[in-house]
């Protein structure tokens, strides 16, 4: 069994990566581990006129990333998102909530618009 402090290690290296792979793929990284009272956003990106709140996932193994992500996390997320929208997002631009789902040895999968407010 790993400990708190493992795991928070893991889930760092694994944003770390997604920022990475976000930005080869052509984002602009505005800010990271973003606290609001509502929920944290990992990862704040940019990528001409769309603001992306994502939700990064590490696991061990492909098998488990299939069950990483659940409505209630998608809803504090999408909840920090909506917190945070001013802050990032000008007017005319797009926002969404993306995951992208982080396992050893594999390119991330990125999961594009996953929440819609009122889901």
């Amino acid at each position: 069994m790993t400990t708190r402090a493992e795991r928070e290690a893991k889930g760092r290296r694994g944003e770390a990566l997604a920022a990475w792979y976000l930005r080869l793929k052509g984002w602009r990284i505005l800010a990271q581990r973003v606290k609001t009272p509502r929920g944290e956003v990992d990862l704040i990106a940019r990528r001409g006129r769309t603001v992306a709140f994502v939700e990064v996932k590490w696991r061990s193994s492909a098998a488990e990333l299939d069950t990483a992500i659940d409505t209630y996390r998608l809803r504090r997320v999408g909840a920090a998102a909506e917190a945070l929208e001013h802050r990032f997002a000008k007017p005319g631009d797009t926002v969404q909530v993306d995951v992208l789902l982080v396992t050893p040895w594999q390119w991330p999968r990125r999961i594009a618009n996953a929440w819609q407010p009122g889901a």
